[in-house]
């Protein structure tokens, strides 16, 4: 039997079959199917008008937004520097130090809640150290606090791992010749590793800033005084069965995100990708 083989030109289309159907089965479907039922109540797509009239969404969603623009830049500022250091300095236990500060990627959100609990919840570390030393109170797990410690804990590896990546990058000639010039390391910093850095860092806060927004373990775990957007979301499907708010709050959730992603794309120069 003689086989037929394959022309060159239908090779690259057929290699490209299992993406297709990929992305239509878990990528396009999804969100379609997300839509429709968004609209399928009797408001239609007048539900979106009243989620920008309603005050508990909108109030959800800044306040998803600053805590997640919060953690962004906290994990990019102490990332950043940890990333370099790292980067430009071997030592004995640097490779045990890196696991331990990515190590926070094998754990899920509800652990990271447990975690945050047993530091600043009513009988955690912080609030019996506070008891006995100053006879005070002092418990903020259940709050905003909490949850942008729990989330900084593990946005920033995400972020660490990229920069330590785009540092070994850099051309170490460019510093060398700033320094010749009479620049100072504040300068050197200024002008050639972070604008070298840049693409690295829009791209990996995309990514804090997007896994904040979705992550929903921390906040279900950590949910006394919390109402971000994914908890609201939560609530009215499981609580109030509310399906039709609930997908047009997660098409709201998703559009936000998805804005900041290309606007990320579009100033690095870089595909972005976010996990959650």
């Amino acid at each position: 039997m003689i086989r037929t083989p394959l022309p060159a030109a239908l090779f690259p289309a057929f290699c490209l079959v299992p993406l297709a159907i990929f992305s239509l089965a878990f990528l396009a479907l999804p969100l379609v199917r997300l839509f429709s039922a968004s609209v399928s109540s009797e408001a239609g797509f007048a539900i979106y008008a009243d989620i920008l009239a309603n005050p508990r969404y909108m109030r959800s969603l800044v306040d998803t937004v600053i805590v997640s623009a919060s953690v962004t830049a906290a994990a990019l500022v102490i990332a950043t520097t940890a990333g370099l250091f790292l980067t430009r300095n071997r030592f004995p236990g640097r490779t045990l130090l890196v696991a331990v500060l990515t190590f926070p990627l094998a754990f899920p959100g509800v652990v990271i809640g447990f975690l945050i609990i047993l530091i600043g919840g009513r009988q955690g570390l912080a609030n019996v150290v506070a008891r006995e030393v100053f006879d005070a109170r002092l418990v903020f797990a259940y709050s905003m606090a909490g949850l942008f410690l729990g989330y900084l804990y593990f946005s920033i590896p995400r972020v660490l791992l990229t920069v330590m990546a785009a540092a070994e990058k850099l051309d170490p000639a460019l510093e060398e010749a700033a320094r010749s010039l009479g620049a100072g390391p504040l300068q050197v910093t200024r002008d050639v590793i972070l604008p070298g850095l840049a693409p690295a860092l829009v791209a990996a806060g995309a990514i804090a800033f997007a896994t904040a927004m979705g992550a929903f373990g921390t906040a279900f775990t950590l949910a006394t005084d919390i109402d971000v957007l994914p908890m609201v979301i939560y609530t009215e499907f499981t609580l109030s069965a509310n399906i039709a708010m609930a997908c047009a709050l997660s098409v709201l959730l998703g559009v936000v995100t998805w804005v900041l992603l290309m606007a990320a794309r579009s100033f690095s120069g870089t595909t972005v990708a976010a996990s959650g």
